[in-house]
This record gives C-alpha cells, sequence and structure tokens, in this order.
C-alpha cells in the first residue's frame, strides 16, 4: 500500500481531536501546547513511512503523541529545577476544544491533570473508548494490567467526586 503526503494530512486532520486532548491534558500554557502539537505532527510526518497499516491508526497517532509528551515532561522537571513559573495567567486563550462549563467535567478535567502520566494516559484513551488491547499496545503494558489499573483510577476518582 502507497502512502502519500495526502493521506497522512488527511489522518492528521482527522484525529486533530485526539492529539489536543492529550496535549491538553499533560500542558497547561498555550504556547507550549501549540509547540506541542506541531512537534506531535513533526514525529507522525517522519514516522508515517514506517506505520504499520495493520494498526489502527488512532493506536499510532496516541502512541507518537504521548511520546512526545512525557519526552517534554521528562525536560519540564529537569527545567522547574531552575525556573520559577507565574501562578496568574496573564493571557486567556479560549479554544474550542476546552472543556464545556459542566462542574462535573471540569472537577473530573482537574482530577485527571492530577494522574501520574502513564494513568493520565490510561484514562484519556478510556474514556476516548478505546479497547483493553488497544491502550495496552499504546502504553506498552498486559490487557489485564490495564483492566486493574483503569479499575483502581475510577475507584480513586470516585472518592475525589465524594469530597
Amino acid at each position: 500500500m502507497k502512502s502519500t503526503k495526502k493521506d497522512i494530512v488527511q489522518l492528521i486532520e482527522e484525529n486533530k481531536n485526539l492529539i489536543f486532548k492529550v496535549v491538553n491534558a499533560y500542558c497547561y500554557y498555550p504556547e507550549e501546547q501549540e509547540d506541542l502539537i506541531q512537534e506531535i505532527i513533526i514525529n507522525l510526518l517522519k514516522s508515517y513511512k514506517r506505520f504499520d497499516h495493520g494498526v489502527k491508526t488512532t493506536t499510532w497517532i496516541y502512541k507518537v503523541a504521548f511520546n512526545v509528551v512525557i519526552s517534554y515532561n521528562r525536560k519540564i522537571k529537569t527545567r522547574e529545577k531552575y525556573f520559577v513559573p507565574l501562578k496568574e495567567k496573564f493571557v486567556h486563550i479560549h479554544e474550542e476544544n476546552k472543556i464545556e462549563d459542566d462542574e462535573n467535567l471540569k472537577k473530573l478535567n482537574h482530577f485527571i491533570q492530577q494522574l501520574k502520566p502513564l494513568n493520565k494516559a490510561l484514562m484519556i484513551m478510556y474514556l476516548d473508548g478505546k479497547s483493553h488491547q488497544e491502550i495496552a499496545m499504546v502504553l506498552g503494558i498486559s490487557e489485564s494490567n490495564v483492566g486493574t489499573k483503569i479499575n483502581r483510577v475510577k475507584k480513586e476518582l470516585k472518592n475525589k467526586f465524594k469530597k
């Protein structure tokens, strides 16, 4: 199967919300979110020739996106040793991909933001309706481990909602 530049551009366009969701879960600052989105797209373009079309497209895109944001977070942790971030945002950007005003969705998003990176990735994919098999493939863990982790995180989130 021969791939074209048009194919990858179309795949990125069709899955842009998946990319936004991953970036929004791991990064808080709009200018850094834009950089991460560009970095993910660059990585998708570079790796498309090696893409195994036997794997679901979303699985591949999740894997690339999570690899980029997790690498970014490692760099941030090193950077945070030397810089103190501002607590107040001076510029507020409203995007169509931000969560609505539903209070429960805001709480859920807040709680997911606090999860460890692997659990955050797991819950993003779970809430997106991905199968245990696909989640396991992207995160490099067993399907049974996926189920166990989902149940633990769901229990943790339920407890946070009760408080």
